[in-house]
């Protein structure tokens, strides 16, 4: 015990008196593994988020085509549809003994470059994400009149809308339009509560909303003399045509394969019905070689900084000789001066890896807002899990290992000048 008080001792002193030189490698190994856990804990967080942008919901379905696309542009806004549902189609499927609820979607427009959704009440009431979580408002109200509209926390955050402004649509997507429903406002009337997914970022308005503004734009643009103003569509009903997707909740999850083999051959029109989970799945396999290069890499960075402390303590083995020269003449055995080296690399390691936890946890803080606000991410603060413990307690290991390498030459060496002393005498 005596001797290991003595030898850490030892270690830390001759730690403090070469600070200077180590800090800067200190600092660089602490750089390295902030590196190496932050992208571990990223790749995990933002996995959660993506794998929890959709729950509750059984099946997807949408017209012919491949499921990631069907789960791109239903879920996250992304692409477009290769064809439109008619409305018997879904009202048929809705009304299925073992379809428990259907929410019928239909896009196409946006606003600012925003995706503009239009669904019915059924959205906010059946719509889950995360851990089986329900849409909330956080200002306002769901669209109830015609030309009511919803926005997503990020769209009224981002533009800066409150409730009670009018907004117009575009048609069609992207950021930039020229075909604009200037004829028609919407009256923001709710705005959505931050759900850290891709809802933040659209606009919501109804299936009759939706068909009111595109009255006189069949041919794509506005036919002069054939479009409706405000005062006109208050004594029409609409009735949508088709639709783009809906989205479904079976009584029995039991008959989910069954029912998505029948839609599949659906005798009416050609149409695909995807299990969200298993599409997310493929999805992430496929952005899996990516997080894997990220995580190579900064393991490459960590064995450089470590490989750069090996340097360094090699090169002051030269600067040491008198301090070995004192610790051999009271007594010290080759072995615990070679050791001194290897609990050194040890302890700026272990320095290094509660600096990088400090520092990690000042970067999630500081940018979990800013994430969330710009790319609908939430990153949250939590205990690491068990393979990020893992990850951040191979570095002391890795760095004691490598640690050997200086031990074992300067232990070659003292017992070489040992013999050679008691030879001499």
């Amino acid at each position: 015990m005596n001797k290991l008080r003595l030898t850490l001792s030892l270690a830390t002193s001759s730690l403090w008196y070469r600070r200077r030189v180590l800090a800067l490698v200190c600092l660089t190994l602490t750089l390295s593994v902030t590196l190496l856990l932050g992208i571990q804990y990223l790749r995990t967080e933002v996995r959660q988020s993506f794998t929890s942008t959709i729950s509750g919901t059984d099946l997807i379905v949408g017209a012919r085509s491949g499921q990631l696309n069907l789960l791109l542009y239903t879920v996250f806004h992304i692409g477009n549809a290769t064809n439109n549902i008619h409305w018997s189609s879904f009202d048929e499927i809705k009304n299925d003994p073992r379809v428990d609820w259907a929410v019928p979607i239909s896009l196409g427009d946006s606003y600012q470059g925003y995706r503009v959704v239009s669904t019915n009440e059924q959205f906010l009431e059946r719509f889950q994400y995360g851990n089986d979580q329900k849409l909330a408002l956080a200002q306002g109200h769901w669209f109830s009149h015609l030309f009511d509209v919803t926005l997503g926390a990020d769209v009224a955050r981002q533009l800066q809308h409150n409730l009670g402004d009018q907004i117009v649509l575009s048609h069609g997507g992207g950021r930039t339009s020229f075909s604009n429903h200037t004829d028609l406002p919407f009256q923001i009337t709710g705005i959505l509560e931050t759900t850290g997914t891709p809802i933040d970022q659209a606009v919501y308005i109804s299936l009759e909303a939706m068909e009111a503004i595109h009255v006189g734009w069949e041919s794509g643009v506005a036919i002069p003399g054939r479009t409706l103003s405000a005062s006109t569509v208050e004594d029409r009903s609409f009735t949508p045509n088709a639709i783009t997707a809906m989205l479904l909740g079976l009584k029995n999850p039991i008959t989910t394969f069954q029912l998505q083999r029948e839609l599949s051959q659906f005798a009416k029109e050609p149409l695909s019905a995807i299990l969200p989970g298993v599409a997310l799945s493929e999805l992430w396999r496929m952005m899996g070689q990516f997080e894997q290069a990220l995580l190579g890499i900064s393991v490459f960075v960590v064995a450089t900084s470590l490989i750069g402390l090996i340097a360094v303590l090699l090169t002051i083995q030269t600067q040491r000789h008198r301090e070995i020269a004192i610790l051999r003449a009271v007594g010290t055995s080759p072995g615990l001066i070679a050791s001194l080296y290897s609990l050194e690399c040890v302890m700026l390691a272990l320095v290094s890896c509660a600096l990088s936890l400090l520092m990690g946890t000042g970067a999630i803080s500081a940018l979990s807002p800013w994430l969330l606000e710009h790319y609908g991410i939430h990153i949250g603060l939590r205990a690491l899990n068990a393979d990020e413990w893992l990850l951040l307690s191979m570095v002391p290991v890795v760095a004691f290992a490598i640690s050997l390498v200086p031990s074992w030459h300067h232990w070659r060496k003292t017992r070489k000048l040992s013999f050679g002393s008691s030879g001499h005498n």
